[in-house]
């Protein structure tokens, strides 16, 4: 018996985004690398990997013919301050650094298979 039910069933692609891979569902919301655009600006990717829909799976070799993934640039945020200190023990040697890494939120619109 099937762990899932035929109406739990929705369409999704494995899309590649500045060189790392997300799932992406229409409606949904994805925090990727900052990308280059202004907020409120639709973006489009066509390096698609996978589409998934219902019982039709396609992979790509190494992306999708046809494919892309339609998406709107919500916002741009800046992660958590992480610090990083360095230290050699009797040399006199201490360093203090910190990193935000930005990132920038997309609401998937559409997924052209």
């Amino acid at each position: 018996m099937s762990k899932f039910n035929l109406k739990d069933v929705f369409m999704y692609a494995l899309v590649e985004i500045l060189g790392k891979q997300y799932k992406a569902e229409e409606g949904k919301t994805i925090q990727v690398d900052l990308v280059d655009a202004e907020v409120g600006a639709q973006v489009s990717y066509d390096s698609v990997l996978a589409v998934v829909k219902e019982d039709d799976v396609r992979f790509g070799a190494p992306y999708v013919a046809g494919a892309s993934v339609v998406a709107t640039l919500q916002s741009n945020i800046k992660d958590d301050k992480v610090r990083v200190y360095k230290y050699h023990r009797r040399k006199g040697y201490r360093r203090t650094q910190g990193h935000r890494q930005q990132y920038s939120i997309l609401t998937i619109d559409k997924i052209n298979a």
